[in-house]
């Protein structure tokens, strides 16, 4: 798959295409995708899609905009594995936003992107003032065909990033997989941090948190990226409150049974079922028993889950 910065200045082969932020790549998600790459695959064309970076609402309003649920780099990788050829990240600023309905399609899709065939969801809105819809779209299209998709449900509800977001919020992973057809996981590179977890026999794999996570709390985990078979463990996902003040996220995993130097590997953390939500404690001698009893709790979901 390739990957492209940005928009060319003409294009160089006919795609197909889709457009979205395509966060978490959930289930209505993967089915526009598997759309997609059927469609190109019949009109012999390349299945692409056009993404945002940063969200729109981070650009129109940075402080209120909701958690991401992936990073682009998660999300590319599920576009690879769904079978798209092509990914063109656009980046989000006022020069884009301001473009008008007509001039996204006769500038962007047309000319700097040759689409033959485009797939949106029916709710699509684009342009200057999200002016432009499926209407818009079809009125103006001359080169290439549009074709709208239908709503996914999964069980009665409409899978959409919002549901998946405030499942999470809840605690309730298990609805969150539901939605994303997978356990909800995160990824990035072990990093070091104070050695507090090492001092209180609890040593931690730490992953910084670029943007506000999605979810807070104390996790059972699954944790890829260090061997042939995930690793089980236990995680911290927060500010610590009980040894920090005003501070930035950090996920902190401590892995059942293992004793490695994994500084700098990139890891993917699967987060199966959530034990609590994170608490301030008087000192560490509490939270170190605290900290025992959660990794008992997540040892016993993990043998229950055989």
């Amino acid at each position: 798959m390739r990957v492209f910065r940005g928009l060319p200045s003409s294009a160089d082969v006919p795609i197909a295409l889709t457009i979205g932020n395509f966060d978490g790549v959930h289930r209505g998600h993967q089915a526009m995708l598997s759309r997609l790459v059927e469609a190109a695959d019949d009109l012999a064309l390349q299945p692409a899609v056009l993404t945002f970076d940063p969200h729109p609402l981070e650009f129109f309003a940075s402080s209120a905009a909701p958690p991401r649920l992936s990073s682009l780099r998660d999300k590319i990788g599920r576009f690879a594995a769904q079978g798209v050829a092509r990914v063109y990240v656009v980046r989000f600023d006022a020069r884009f936003a301001g473009l008008q309905a007509e001039e996204f399609i006769d500038d962007v899709l047309v000319q700097k992107l040759a689409v033959r065939w485009v797939l949106v969801g029916e709710d699509f809105r684009f342009g200057k003032g999200r002016t432009g819809d499926l209407s818009t779209l079809r009125n103006r299209a001359r080169s290439f065909s549009v074709e709208a998709m239908h709503t996914v449900e999964v069980a009665d509800e409409r899978a959409s990033s919002s549901a998946v977001r405030a499942a999470l919020a809840e605690g309730d992973l298990e609805h969150a997989a539901l939605l994303l057809g997978r356990p909800y996981a995160m990824s990035g590179r072990v990093a070091h941090g104070r050695k507090l977890g090492r001092s209180l026999g609890f040593p931690t794999a730490n992953i910084a948190m670029r943007h506000k996570p999605p979810l807070t709390g104390i996790f059972a985990v699954r944790v890829h990226g260090l061997g042939a078979h995930p690793r089980t463990g236990v995680a911290s996902l927060g500010v610590r409150p009980t040894v920090m003040e005003n501070a930035q996220p950090l996920l902190e995993v401590f892995l059942f049974d293992f004793n490695e130097s994994i500084y700098g590997r990139r890891v993917t953390i699967e987060f199966m079922h959530k034990l609590r939500d994170e608490a301030r404690y008087e000192n560490l001698d509490a939270l170190t028993r605290q900290i025992e009893t959660d990794v008992a709790q997540a040892r016993g979901y993990f043998a229950a889950q055989g």
